[in-house]
């Protein structure tokens, strides 16, 4: 088992980073968050999930161990698996996903990638009372309690509110960002740049 790993990030892409670790390159499969918030050259931790199957030996990484475990109790889910639970994480915070599931909140469950009625109803019956711990830990506001965010973004950082989107930020905060950033924007910036800019400003937010 593979607790965490570390070292210079050699790779950035959407799902995972390469973690140059003595000279072994890890593949880490990631929320797109957490892709991003470091650049290449940064050293970063992630504790790890080691995920086996017949053809593959996989790594799910995270920034915290409370995230990992979260990930961990999500997977062992009946209808789950790993490239869902990663993307429940990656939608919806790792405190919004507890509190729904101890709440019962299917309307938001069913919200987040991959997850319909059933399954959410299945997360609620195999998960409620065994988040306690991890309760304590996240914060805990219902996505039912933020503003409704606007239905698209239009002119100049469509591209970026779409990416931001896909990253499992929701239409308001990713809304906000773009707008946040627009007057440091230059003419021809790489998506990738304006990605790193709008993460900066929502880790403020």
């Amino acid at each position: 088992m593979i607790a965490f790993v570390e070292g210079p990030v050699e790779i950035q892409e959407l799902d995972h980073v390469v973690l140059n670790v003595n000279g072994v390159g890890y593949r880490v499969f990631t929320t797109g968050t957490t892709a991003y918030q470091s650049n290449l050259g940064d050293k970063l931790r992630l504790y790890t999930h080691h995920h086996i199957r017949e053809d593959a030996h996989l790594l799910f990484g995270f920034n915290t161990r409370e995230e990992c475990e979260l990930f961990g109790r999500l997977n062992n889910v009946s209808g789950i698996g790993p490239k869902v639970a990663m993307a429940i994480i990656g939608a919806g915070s790792p405190g919004q996903v507890v509190f729904a599931v101890r709440n019962e909140d299917v309307d938001f469950l069913t919200k987040l990638p991959g997850v319909g009625k059933k399954t959410a109803q299945r997360l609620i019956l195999d998960l409620k009372d065994k988040l306690d711990d991890l309760a304590s830990v996240f914060p805990t506001t219902p996505l039912s309690q933020t503003q409704k965010a606007p239905s698209k973004s239009k002119g100049l950082g469509t591209e970026l509110f779409e990416a931001l989107l896909a990253l499992g930020y929701n239409e308001k905060e990713a809304h906000g960002a773009v707008r946040d950033i627009a007057g440091e924007v230059e003419p021809g910036m790489k998506l990738e740049d304006q990605i790193k800019l709008a993460l900066k400003q929502l880790m403020r937010m």
